[in-house]
């Protein structure tokens, strides 16, 4: 808030609803009535231009009758009103009112009354222009150095400069590489025009060369012709600003010298007129308008700034000399001599609020008081402290800082799942003539002990599952937190009874410490043959189409998991370890345990990786590909367009057929990299799965606890969605890089190595499969994983038939070629409990 206040002098609003805009504004002496005195003219965007000559009774005074000289609608919308001689014949001064597509040159002027309703004014049409092209914005001048009039440049919203000798067109020229029209000024000591380009820059062009440049409304057919029609349209100078311009103001201060004022979005721009820079100002605020006027210091400069925090600061030079509180946001400011005072600032706000003003202050009246002075009382002083003290405490309580038991007692979420699929599929975007999606009923119900804010439920599963709504918002008051719920579904969600097979490319064996139990009691709704079969073997059959077999010893402790897809054993693994832990805390058996002591199917892994990485460069390839297509179709685009527009009918040279060609060609691209993303989708599935199975053989592998075992589902699990611009290898290496560097570093020197701190696409996954067998080998030598950066190095432990270190030098690897056993042989000797798993494959997350 300002301490000074620009100091009202006159105000009214206009209309009810209309808009303005910086062109909308203009003071000068319309009615040529020769005292000095200027009118205050203003259009809006509803075609509504009005006149007012205010002279108020006293300072503060509103508007009154006789103040609006003369209101016509114009029916078209005024983009901007100038004031100058633009009649031929006479050096009186007319008004030109600019619209979208028309010019209107009109002549104000008044009849003295005889009555006491005073003085009566109209305007007068004396030519108009139509124009061809859409208007942007207008300025006049001296063009050429003729005396006794002006004469107009119009610049158009496609770049185009029409220039009009009063009620005559002279000559239009398109401004080189225009995309947006910007502020247009003229400098008639130059005798040029200066605008900001769409490239962020200044740009000065020569009346002279535009007025013997090539004719923009001429075709010519070769370049000969063209060369002799006219020169090329040349800039004259160009200054980088940097920034988008809100305006232009030119001031000339003498016959040798004059500068350009460039107001930018952020920086106020002072430029000589050879297009260097005199000085520039960074401002604190978004500006809005501005005006240069003449200084009483001779050789600066004074300027009104008006910015979107309602504030009108004056500026000379540099130095902020005074700063005004406006009661609304200008988009046009103006000085001028109203009602014999001199120096009145106008402004004009978007919205209609019509403001003439001046700078000063209010004299403040207020004293304060005298203060008694007596002497403290310490005691009272520490009551009063011990109270307010007291009532920080209860309000604190009361705004919801309690224990966590407490909050977590306030809200309850509980979750029900249908044993039963339903009989009627819910399953959304479902295609025709497609197998029937089954689908199961999930009810969350929440229950609340306080008022709660904005309740919004989430829920979320795994690919390929789908949800038929995940969103829900409930309207309540209160604090705002988040409760987690996890739930399970049923596995007949995704996978059917299916004949076992003898013969998979893919193995697992889970060892226990406690006789087999029956199949039909793990799983009771999967029976589809005799009950005698379906004792020690059993089929899955996935909704995709893929078979999995489990199997029971008769004679040991173990169970086994075959399929022709490595990715596929993970959720029947999974489930197996859940239900048999279920079925022996039922049978109160609490020492249960299982373990894994086959190899580690790292190759099977590392091809899972490699595929979904080839379809990640694949895509890259198509997209640029694509993308230099596309780039060349619009070139054959402009090609054509250029041949159809001719006057003259030339050949196409088979261009046609090169567009039909390029046209089918970027169809059949864009097809494929829709199918890689389908493709690269599923492969992220598959790996995801593949993940999940490595982490769970690696827990019951280590004998790695449940804190343990999130952090190996931390490091390799980083990504919900797989994108080109953060892929999973890239984040998974990184992490696995950082638990090799400090946790399971085998000295100070590796934690000493500091990490990269940018994630970019790797060239290879060589790196990464050389870190996950890394960690493996780190593990198996007696590695443990925690989250502590100080954490000691781990003592090196040899065990048979461990895991073969893998070289992170030059040096290492070429001492380790000599000598180096087959990696992860065997490691039948390592039993492990299983972790209590958190979350089931087929589980969902609440929140």
């Amino acid at each position: 808030m300002s301490l000074f206040k620009a100091r009202d002098w006159w105000s009214t609003v206009l209309g009810e609803k209309e808009e303005f805009d910086q062109g909308c504004l203009c003071l000068a002496d319309v009615d040529n009535t020769g005292n000095g005195q200027d009118k205050i003219i203003v259009g809006s965007f509803m075609g509504y231009l009005r006149i007012f000559h205010p002279h108020p009774v006293k300072t503060g005074d509103g508007a009154q009758a006789e103040d609006l000289l003369l209101e016509v609608h114009l029916r078209d919308p005024i983009l901007q009103v100038e004031v100058g001689k633009f009649v031929s014949g006479t050096e009186t001064l007319h008004l030109a009112v600019l619209h979208s597509r028309k010019l209107c040159v009109y002549s104000v002027s008044g009849t003295m009354g005889n009555v006491e309703h005073g003085n009566q004014y109209q305007i007068k049409l004396m030519y108009e222009h139509n124009l061809q092209r859409t208007a942007c914005n207008m300025t006049y001048g001296s063009f050429g150095g003729v005396k006794g009039r002006d004469l107009i440049c119009i610049q158009s919203m496609d770049g185009m400069l029409m220039v009009f000798e009063q009620e005559s067109y002279a000559f239009g020229r398109f401004l080189p590489g225009s995309l947006l029209p910007g502020p247009l000024a003229y400098s008639s000591r130059t005798d040029s025009f200066i605008t900001v380009s769409s490239c962020r820059q200044v740009e000065s062009y020569k009346y002279q060369v535009l007025a013997f440049a090539t004719d923009a409304d001429k075709r010519q057919e070769s370049e000969q012709q063209k060369l002799g029609s006219g020169k090329r349209l040349v800039v004259d100078w160009t200054l980088n600003i940097g920034e988008q311009a809100l305006d232009i103001c030119i001031m000339s201060f003498n016959q040798s010298t004059s500068s350009v004022f460039v107001l930018g979005e952020r920086n106020f721009f002072c430029l000589k007129d050879n297009g260097q820079i005199q000085f520039m100002k960074k401002l604190d605020c978004s500006p809005s308008c501005f005006l240069p006027y003449c200084s009483v210091s001779e050789g600066t400069v004074n300027t009104l700034i008006g910015n979107h925090n309602s504030m009108l600061h004056v500026y000379q030079d540099v130095t902020l000399k005074w700063a005004s509180q406006l009661p609304h946001v200008p988009v046009a400011v103006r000085v001028g001599s109203l009602h014999e005072l001199k120096g009145v600032i106008v402004t004009l706000s978007d919205d209609g609020h019509l403001q003439c003003s001046y700078l000063g202050t209010d004299p403040s009246l207020f004293q304060a008081p005298k203060v008694e002075s007596r002497e403290l009382n310490y005691d009272a002083l520490d009551t009063e402290l011990k109270e307010l003290q007291k009532i920080i405490k209860d309000v604190n309580k009361s705004q919801g800082v309690w224990s966590l038991t407490e909050r977590e007692d306030d809200l309850k979420i509980s979750v029900v799942v249908s044993l039963n699929l339903d009989s009627v599929s819910q399953a959304p975007d479902v295609a025709a003539g497609t197998d029937l999606v089954p689908s199961a009923t999930v009810k969350v119900t929440l229950q609340n002990r306080v008022a709660l804010q904005k309740a919004k439920l989430s829920v979320y599963v795994q690919r390929p599952l789908v949800l038929s709504c995940d969103q829900f918002t409930f309207e309540f008051m209160g604090i705002p937190r988040v409760i987690q719920c996890k739930f399970r579904l049923p596995l007949k969600l995704i996978c059917l009874p299916g004949q076992p097979s003898k013969i998979a490319s893919h193995k697992l064996t889970i060892d226990t410490n406690k006789p087999p139990v029956s199949l039909l009691s793990l799983f009771p709704g999967f029976a589809s043959q005799s009950e005698e079969d379906q004792v020690n073997v059993m089929g899955f059959h996935f909704t995709g189409g893929s078979q999995v077999t489990l199997l029971a010893s008769k004679t040991s402790q173990r169970y086994r998991i075959q399929s022709e897809q490595f990715e596929d054993l993970w959720l029947i693994t999974n489930e197996l370890l859940l239900r048999l832990q279920e079925y022996f805390e039922k049978q109160g058996i609490k020492d249960f345990a299982c373990s894994f002591s086959g190899s580690m199917p790292l190759q099977e892994y590392f091809e899972l990786i490699d595929h979904h990485f080839e379809l990640r460069l694949n895509g890259e390839k198509l997209e640029e590909l694509l993308s230099e297509r596309a780039v060349q179709f619009r070139a054959i685009q402009r090609r054509l367009l250029t041949r159809f527009k001719d006057k003259t009918p030339a050949p196409l040279q088979h261009l046609d057929t090169l567009l039909d060609g390029t046209y089918k060609w970027v169809i059949a691209l864009a097809d494929a990299v829709e199918e890689n993303e389908g493709s690269l989708l599923r492969a992220f599935a598959r790996l995801r799965s593949a993940t999940h199975l490595v982490i769970l053989l690696i827990g019951l592998w280590q004998k790695l606890s449940a804190d343990q075992v999130a952090i190996l589902e931390a490091a390799f699990l980083p990504l919900q969605h797989d994108t080109q611009e953060l892929g999973w290898e890239e984040t998974v290496d990184a992490a696995v890089s950082h638990l090799l560097k400090t946790c399971l570093s085998k000295s100070s020197k590796e934690q000493a190595l500091s990490l990269s701190s940018e994630l970019a696409r790797p060239k290879d996954t060589s790196r990464l499969k050389k870190h996950i067998a890394l960690l493996c080998d780190r593990l198996a030598k007696g590695g443990r994983l925690c989250l502590s950066t100080d954490a000691a190095a781990p003592p090196t432990m040899v065990m048979p038939g461990g895991c073969t270190p893998i070289p992170e030098s030059d040096l290492e690897e070429r001492a380790v070629e000599h000598d180096s056993p087959e990696p992860f042989t065997s490691h039948k000797h390592l039993v492990a409990e299983t972790p209590t798993p958190e979350a089931s494959p087929l589980q969902g997350v609440s929140e």
